[in-house]
C-alpha cells in the first residue's frame, strides 16, 4: 500500500488470503443448551467466509501491485505469475495461478486468475480499482463477481478513506450451492499512512451488506462497532457485526474482541454466548 499501484489491505496483514474462510463453532457438550446453536453459528460462518474470500484476493492483488513478484509472499508462495498492461489509461494487473491447482504456501490450492483494473494512484483522491476473476478457485470453491475500491480523499481528521463495494459470490465445491454477498463499506486509514512500511498500517471499517445463503434465505450484516484491521495481524482484532435474518428471526452478534490478535470471536444470541474459532 506504499507504492503508487498499492491497493487497500486485506482483512488483516494477509488476512488468511484465499484460505478456506469459514467460522465454525467449538463443539459443545450434548447436555449444554445454554448458548447459541450450530444453526446460529452457520449465519456467522457465511458472513466470515464471504468477507475473508474477498479480502484475501485484495491482499494478493496488493502484493502483486507493489512488488510484481509473488514468490516471497506467504499467501501464494511461487504459485502465481503477474503481468501488467499499462498502455492505456485504464491499467490492468493479472495474477495467474494457472489452469490446474497450485498448492500455495498457506496450504490452500488455487487456480485461475485475479484481474485488477485501475486508474490513478492509490493515495490520490479519485483513484479507483476493481477486482474481477477468470475461473478463479480456492480449494475448489469458485469466487465470482467484483470488488471496487475508491479513494474518497481526506476526512475531517486528515485521514484517507475509501469506499469498498462488493457484488459477488462463492460457488461451493461439490455442487454444494452458492453464497452471494453485496456490501457497501467505508475503510479509514487510521495509522501508518505517513510511513513506507505496510506493517504499521491499521484500518477502521464501517458499513453493511446482505448475504444470500445456499437455501436462498438472506440476512443483513451491519458493523455496529468498527472493525479494526491491522496488517500486522492475520485476524480482525476488534469490532462487532450484527446479523439480522430477513423477515423474522433472531439477531446474532459476532464480536471479534477488544484488540487481541487471535483467531477467536464470540457469537451472542440474546443473553447467551459461545466461542467461534476462525479457521484458515
Amino acid at each position: 500500500m506504499k507504492s503508487k499501484f498499492s491497493l487497500s489491505v486485506s482483512l488483516a496483514a494477509t488476512v488468511a488470503a484465499g484460505l478456506l474462510f469459514c467460522a465454525s463453532c467449538k463443539k459443545k457438550d450434548a447436555t449444554d443448551n445454554s448458548g447459541p446453536t450450530d444453526t446460529d453459528a452457520a449465519y456467522a460462518s457465511d458472513q466470515v467466509q464471504l468477507e475473508k474470500a474477498f479480502e484475501d484476493v485484495e491482499s494478493i492483488a496488493d502484493q502483486a501491485s507493489m512488488d510484481g513478484d509473488m514468490s516471497t509472499y506467504r499467501i501464494t508462495g511461487g504459485c502465481a505469475t503477474t503481468t501488467y498492461d499499462t498502455a492505456s489509461a485504464t491499467r490492468k494487473i493479472t495474477i495467474d495461478f494457472g489452469p490446474t491447482d497450485c498448492l500455495c504456501s498457506d496450504g490452500v490450492y488455487r487456480r485461475g486468475k485475479i484481474i485488477m483494473t485501475y486508474t490513478g494512484h492509490y493515495r490520490d483522491s479519485g483513484y479507483v480499482h476493481t477486482l474481477s476473476f477468470d475461473n478463479y478457485y480456492f480449494n475448489d470453491n469458485q469466487l465470482t463477481g467484483t470488488r471496487t475500491v475508491s479513494n474518497k480523499g481526506k476526512n475531517s481528521s486528515g485521514q484517507s478513506y475509501f469506499s469498498i463495494d462488493v457484488n459477488g459470490a462463492i460457488i461451493l465445491d461439490k455442487s454444494a450451492g452458492t453464497k452471494k454477498w453485496t456490501s457497501s463499506r467505508t475503510r479509514t486509514w487510521t495509522n501508518g499512512e505517513s510511513t513506507k512500511t505496510r506493517l504499521d498500517d491499521i484500518y477502521s471499517v464501517t458499513g453493511s451488506g446482505t448475504v444470500t445463503r445456499v437455501d436462498s434465505s438472506a440476512f443483513t450484516g451491519t458493523i455496529t462497532s468498527p472493525l479494526i484491521i491491522a496488517t500486522s495481524c492475520d485476524w480482525i482484532t476488534q469490532g462487532t457485526i450484527e446479523i439480522v435474518p430477513s423477515g423474522t428471526g433472531k439477531t446474532r452478534t459476532l464480536d471479534y474482541g477488544s484488540g487481541t490478535c487471535d483467531a477467536v470471536a464470540t457469537l451472542t444470541v440474546g443473553s447467551k454466548s459461545r466461542t467461534i474459532t476462525l479457521h484458515r
